[in-house]
């Protein structure tokens, strides 16, 4: 029995999107990876599949399937398909780390730029997680 095809949940596609739509394919997939939807070893639709379910050319889906490829999310075997990298998760949320590093970064900029202190811009982010809560794909794991 062969790897597990990976049913991949990316939200449609926009023109009206500032991001290309390679790069919106790219974010899907990362988001379905470090989310834990999408295994290790899984096996991703062909890249007429996911054009066709996505109603975009086979080159947009090449291009985003080439851009994970370089990141070493994915790879490709020769005349067996696209399979996510064992070490694709930890690298997809060592992305999502980094960007929520910037997030931060830019937000106490923001703040101090506006007039507030560090610690009252860490006020307001205490105050963000105790009214949204914790998104339970993102509490920590041990």
């Amino acid at each position: 029995m062969g790897p597990r095809r990976a049913r991949l949940i990316i939200p449609p596609l926009s023109t009206a999107s500032p991001a290309a739509l390679y790069e919106q394919i790219v974010t899907g997939i990362k988001r379905e990876v470090s989310e834990g939807r999408i295994a290790p070893g899984s096996e991703l639709p062909s890249f007429r599949q996911l054009a066709a379910d996505l109603l975009v050319s086979v080159i947009t889906v090449k291009r985003a399937y080439e851009e994970l490829e370089r990141e070493g999310l994915i790879y490709r075997k020769q005349g067996l398909g696209t399979f996510v990298s064992e070490t694709a998760q930890d690298r997809s949320r060592d992305v999502k780390k980094q960007r929520a590093i910037d997030l931060l970064t830019e937000a106490l900029r923001e703040g101090t730029e506006a007039g507030l202190s560090p610690q009252d811009v860490v006020k307001l982010l205490q105050s963000t997680i105790r009214e949204e809560g914790v998104p339970r794909h993102a509490r920590v794991r041990h």
